[in-house]
């Protein structure tokens, strides 16, 4: 009597494939996710643990350590403030702002330029933080 003997074929997992589809996920994920812009002004924005993140594409007021102003990155004089201010809001019709300050900025400095945006005509002052993890 003869045995016949069987040949064992290790299975073969071909991964070609599984990279390219590896790829194209990673390249969906890059394109698509939400970067933050920051200006080139040297802020340390305050943290919190309890809050949202969310792209705002509009008039950002930014408090310097120093307390210099920047309106769209523009430098801005305290006293000119209120005058910059209503031009935008004639110009965009965009009565919200993003108000960034320093951490290290006078809780009075951001007071006042709060006040200076609702004479202005600002409905909404919106003050972005960072999240802490």
């Amino acid at each position: 009597m003869q045995f016949r003997i069987k040949r064992y074929i290790k299975p073969v997992i071909n991964i070609a494939s599984l990279v390219d589809v590896l790829f194209l996920l990673l390249i969906f994920f890059m394109v698509t996710s939400a970067f933050v812009e920051q200006p080139n002004i040297k802020l340390e924005l305050p943290t919190t643990r309890h809050s949202e993140l969310n792209k705002m594409d509009r008039t950002v007021l930014t408090i310097a350590r120093d307390g210099q102003l920047f309106l769209q990155e523009k430098r801005v004089d305290k006293i000119n403030l209120e005058k910059e201010l209503r031009r935008v809001i004639l110009d965009t019709g965009d009565d919200v702002l993003v108000l960034k300050a320093d951490k290290m900025v006078p809780y009075g400095d951001v007071v006042s330029v709060m006040d200076g945006a609702r004479g202005a005509g600002f409905k909404k002052v919106v003050a972005p933080t960072l999240m802490q993890e």
